[in-house]
């Protein structure tokens, strides 16, 4: 058990060997310790100092709603500002600042302009402040270092400017450019709205009366067309009918007087008008079960029947007046007409052949106008007939006509909209940047600061002489404890003399333990106040 423990010391760390190891080389840590913190701090006050001067800019956010203007510039800030610190840090106008403030120019060397650049670039530093909740950007700093603190608070206030004056440029430039590429689209879609209308016009035009839109008037018209053609047609049959009864008049008339041998041919002729008559009032019933009293066709027959009735009524009384003729002078006219004599026209013949001539006239008028109907009838059959093709076709006109015409809108919205951002941005009233603090004038120097390299002059020290010890206690080969002999015999310890010393040696050991501690409160101190002065003058 008692070994188990044992291992068990050996292998946690010896804290109190190490320590004795720096009290009995006290020296080998001290001097190395002052010597590396004297060193970095001496640094901190030979390395030339640099002045950092910084500016605070805020991005404002457009003073109009965007209910009313909507900006028509990226609003991916980010990528806005490093495009304008690109343009701002490019040589051109770097080289105006340097030359303008006659910035890098030292005695002992000569850069050029490409150098000059590259170093300013490294003193411009850039720094986004953005909102905790959204990770929108809200401001960003602007720093610069110099030399000179006048010179850093100059650079920096003309790299404010510059950022101000690029943010307002680039976005109006965009928003110009914007507006004049949504004015191009719009006259490329004016011109293409204008061939459609110029298709669907054209195609109207050559398709009058056979539209869709017509096809309502079309029946219509038509219905009313085929009306009048049964009209005339019932016209036409009636006049026929008149002009086959008035030939048969005229043929029995003058069968009355040249007809040889026959002294009363009134039966015969009686018969064919009983005939016709019957005909016309069958033709009469037919009509009145269609057709009103003041139907055209109606009344028309209703004429014929009349006159019919009364050339009846006069053949039969001219048949009566030829009974009573003599033989004697029936026969001589009858011989004369047979010797070729012709016998003379009565008044009902002339006014008979009238009759039959306007009767002719206007059966032929009727048939014209028959003809004519026909035509047009016909004419608005077949624009009914070709509407669906001219429909399809006019659709899909309408249908491009429509699509040019909502991207011609559209396009004329987003210009109007365009054009009032445009406004917006050239009258400031967009995103812009403001300075919330000015480009401060730096007291203290940025660079070296001279208490953080007090520390680290501190943390080199200690470093440093742990190195010393541990190389002298490495090259050490003598036994300075009971732990040192367990370890290199690998046996226990029997017997164990204690140290004789005498008076020289006491007093030689009290001396170098005050010497120590005098020498270590002497580092301490010169440390201390080393860096109390770096404090005070930071």
């Amino acid at each position: 058990m008692e070994e188990i423990l044992e291992e068990q010391e050996s292998a946690r760390p010896d804290i109190q060997r190490y320590l004795d190891i720096v009290r009995r080389r006290h020296v080998h840590f001290l001097i190395p310790l002052f010597l590396g913190w004297l060193i970095v701090w001496a640094a901190s006050w030979v390395l030339p100092a640099r002045y950092k001067s910084g500016t605070l800019i805020l991005v404002e956010q457009p003073t109009m709603p965007k209910n009313y203007v909507v900006p028509n510039v990226s609003d991916n800030l980010q990528d806005r500002l490093q495009s304008i610190t690109q343009q701002i840090l490019s040589r051109t106008r770097l080289l105006l600042i340097i030359d303008k403030l006659h910035l890098y120019e030292y005695d002992h060397r000569q850069l050029t302009p490409d150098q000059k650049v590259d170093l300013m670039r490294k003193d411009i530093d850039i720094e986004l402040i953005r909102d905790a909740q959204n990770g929108q950007i809200t401001a960003f700093k602007i720093y610069y270092s110099s030399h000179n603190p006048h010179i850093a608070q100059e650079v920096t206030s003309d790299l404010t400017a510059l950022f101000i004056d690029a943010n307002l440029r680039v976005r109006q430039q965009q928003s110009e450019d914007t507006t004049n590429f949504i004015r191009g689209q719009l006259n490329n879609a004016s011109a293409g709205l204008a061939e459609q209308e110029a298709k669907v016009r054209a195609f109207k035009s050559a398709h009058e009366g056979d539209l869709p839109s017509q096809e309502a008037s079309n029946l219509q018209i038509l219905s009313g067309l085929q009306a009048q053609l049964q009209n005339e047609q019932d016209t036409l049959n009636t006049a026929k009918q008149q002009r086959v009864y008035l030939q048969t008049l005229i043929e029995q008339y003058q069968s009355l007087h040249v007809s040889p041998g026959s002294t009363d041919s009134g039966p015969t002729g009686l018969e064919a008008i009983e005939r016709n008559l019957e005909t016309q009032q069958s033709k009469l019933a037919d009509l009145s079960s269609r057709y009103t009293d003041h139907y055209p066709a109606v009344e028309a027959l209703k004429d014929a029947i009349a006159k019919t009735e009364k050339e009846r009524d006069a053949l039969i009384s001219q048949s009566g007046k030829s009974g009573r003729r003599n033989n004697k002078q029936l026969s001589g006219d009858l011989n004369k007409e047979n010797a070729g004599i012709a016998a003379p026209q009565t008044p009902q013949t002339l006014q008979l052949q009238s009759q039959l001539q306007a009767n002719q006239e206007e059966i032929a008028n009727r048939e014209r106008a028959i003809t004519q109907l026909e035509a047009r009838v016909n004419n608005y059959q077949a624009r009914l007939d070709a509407a669906p093709a001219s429909e399809q076709q006019l659709a899909d006109l309408t249908r491009g006509y429509d699509q040019s015409k909502a991207n011609y809108d559209d396009l004329l919205k987003k210009q109007n909209e365009s054009e009032m951002a445009t406004s917006m941005e050239q009258m400031q009233q967009g995103q812009r940047f403001s300075i919330l603090d000015p480009p401060s004038l730096p007291i203290k120097p940025d660079f070296p600061n001279r208490l953080k390299f007090c520390g680290i002059g501190l943390g080199v020290g200690l470093a440093l002489g742990l190195l010393v010890v541990g190389v002298f206690e490495f090259i050490d080969d003598r036994l300075h404890s009971e732990t040192e002999l367990k370890t290199l015999l690998q046996t226990a310890v029997l017997v164990e003399i204690p140290e004789i010393i005498d008076s020289t040696d006491e007093h030689n050991a009290r001396r170098r333990l005050v010497l120590g501690w005098a020498m270590a409160a002497i580092i301490l101190t010169t440390i201390l106040v080393g860096s109390a002065f770096s404090y005070l003058h930071t």
